[in-house]
């Protein structure tokens, strides 16, 4: 059998964990900054999280076939 490739958006976008966490990078945090943004929503959409369980289990078995 071929292998099973890995979508290439998923790869950009999501870090797998050993621990079986996925790390993403928060939207809405690229542009408008100077007028569109509150303080609170620019400190809030800093840096990266991780997504919920359930969220990262789709995501790992439909986005990286063999585990990230």
């Amino acid at each position: 059998m071929p292998k099973l490739k890995t979508r290439s958006s998923a790869k950009k976008r999501f870090d797998v964990k050993k621990s079986g966490k996925v790390k993403h990078g928060k939207a809405y945090g690229k542009h408008l900054f100077t007028h569109a943004k509150t303080p609170k929503q620019k400190r809030g959409n800093r840096g990266t999280g991780h997504l919920r369980d359930m969220d990262a289990k789709k995501v790992i078995q439909e986005m990286f076939p063999y585990g990230g």
